[in-house]
C-alpha cells in the first residue's frame, strides 16, 4: 500500500454519524491503495478544542490539511451538514468528493 497522504478524521461524540463516515472513508482509502490505519482521528470534546482546531462539525476529513468539503460554518460542537453532489443534504461528506480528495493526492504511479 501508498504511504500517500495525511489524512485526519476530527469527530465529535455527540454526532451520530461519525463512525460510519469513518467506515466509508477507510473503504475509499482501501480502494485507492492506501491503508487506512494511517488515518489521525482525533476527538474533538470540548468549545476550546474546536476553536483552537478550526472544527467546523463533525465529522470533518483533512486530506494533507485541506477539508474535502470546505465550509464557512461556524466553529464549535456540532453535528455538520453536508451537500452531496446531487444537491441533498446529508450528515456525511459525498463519497466522490471524499475519493476525488484522496486521489488528488496519491501520485499517479502509487495507484
Amino acid at each position: 500500500m501508498s504511504a500517500g497522504p495525511r489524512v485526519e478524521f476530527l469527530w465529535w461524540s455527540g454526532c451520530p454519524s461519525w463512525e460510519r463516515a469513518l467506515g466509508e472513508l477507510r473503504e475509499e482509502m482501501l480502494a485507492l491503495g492506501l491503508d487506512p490505519a494511517s488515518i489521525d482521528r482525533r476527538e474533538v470534546g470540548s468549545d476550546a478544542d474546536a476553536e483552537r482546531r478550526r472544527f467546523r462539525g463533525s465529522p470533518t476529513i483533512l486530506i494533507d490539511g485541506r477539508d474535502v468539503s470546505p465550509t464557512d460554518d461556524p466553529v464549535g460542537l456540532a453535528c455538520r451538514v453536508y451537500r452531496l453532489r446531487d444537491g441533498r443534504f446529508s450528515p456525511l461528506p459525498d463519497r466522490a468528493d471524499v475519493r476525488a480528495a484522496l486521489a488528488a493526492r496519491v501520485p499517479e504511479g502509487a495507484r
